[in-house]
């Protein structure tokens, strides 16, 4: 009787090393690469999960976020690779546009559709009442975080405490809203509404806020963040979309590069300033420069340094003289999209 063995599997291997050297030939090896993603994030995912994912597809060696988005959130969430991480601050510090539901007639304990119905109200108010309660969330306002969040009590952050069943008893705070307004009233139960506000306002603060100056409670249902500071929604890519792109690219029928914007795109609100190679040499190795007659910079602050068109540095200048603050080693790959005008 004859056996056919071409189809047994091969013995394996009990040797540690050589298994460890075979799973080290499938991994990817980790690479430069520079530049932001606006990521279209979808409801359900973390912003953490985000970051990994865009880690995954460019198999970069470091990326952040700027900006946190909960997972009921929808929307812009900049994702910065590589150096372009060093600007992160200046996209943070922009103003952010969101649009978003608000149920009234329960209040939850994470102050959106996610949590725990604490308080309920058969309550329901008129669009007059809600139209005249806009002015008192409008401008600089005092806000209390939701416990739910990522603020931080005594090293800890407040949504781990929450969860652990502590009581999470966060201090009101001053935050900037630019803009309010209601957009629709589709049924009693509901208001859509559009906010422009700064650096640490909560949308879920708002929403359980306002419900409770109506007397009816209210928490988020739905939340889509439109923008960041000059980021929008002509900026903003998919995840499906960025891994067909990955897969084009690793074929050889596209860039990745044109998937990313510039490191620089995060300065567009500063000025930038162009020097010599030589004088972008010494910038680099963190040394100061000083320029004279013509080239001398007649304003004062925080600039962005480039020679030949790319990036150098970050620096402050004060009466002429260069103070790298920030140096960019952009070797790699690099973004090249240029960013599209308009939200």
């Amino acid at each position: 009787m004859m056996h056919d063995d071409s189809a047994a599997p091969a013995p394996a291997t009990s040797n540690p090393a050589k298994q460890k050297q075979q799973k080290q030939q499938f991994r990817r090896e980790k690479r430069d690469v520079h530049g932001w993603i606006v990521l279209d994030k979808a409801v359900g995912m973390t912003s953490t999960q985000a970051v990994g994912a865009i880690k995954r597809l460019f198999q970069c060696k470091s990326a952040g976020h700027a900006g946190t988005l909960d997972p009921l959130a929808s929307g812009c969430l900049p994702i910065a690779l590589g150096e372009a991480t060093k600007t992160v601050p200046f996209v943070m510090d922009g103003r952010k546009i969101y649009s978003f539901t608000v149920r009234w007639g329960e209040e939850r304990d994470t102050d959106d559709a996610d949590g725990t119905v604490l308080t309920a109200s058969d309550r329901r108010p008129a669009r007059a009442a809600i139209e005249a309660l806009l002015a008192d969330y409008t401008g600089t306002i005092s806000q209390v975080p939701p416990r739910y969040s990522a603020i931080k009590v005594n090293g800890e952050r407040a949504y781990d405490l929450a969860r652990d069943g502590e009581i999470v008893e966060l201090r009101a705070r001053p935050v900037e809203i630019h803009r309010l307004a209601l957009v629709n009233v589709p049924d009693a139960d509901h208001a859509e509404f559009e906010a422009e506000c700064g650096k640490g306002t909560y949308v879920r603060s708002l929403a359980r806020d306002m419900g409770r100056a109506l007397g009816c409670h209210g928490h988020i249902q739905a939340l889509r963040r439109e923008s960041v500071g000059s980021l929008g929604k002509n900026d903003m890519i998919s995840l499906e979309q960025l891994a067909v792109l990955c897969h084009r690219a690793a074929a050889g029928e596209a860039s990745l590069a044109d998937a990313l914007l510039p490191v620089e795109t995060a300065l567009d609100d500063i000025p930038a300033l162009a020097v010599s190679q030589a004088d972008a040499a010494r910038l680099q190795r963190g040394q100061a420069v000083l320029l004279r007659g013509r080239d001398a910079p007649i304003f004062r602050g925080t600039v962005y340094v480039t020679a030949s068109g790319r990036l150098v540095a970050l620096a402050e200048v004060d009466r002429g003289e260069i103070v790298p603050k920030r140096v960019f080693n952009l070797a790699g790959l690099v973004g090249s999209r240029g960013p599209k005008k308009g939200h």
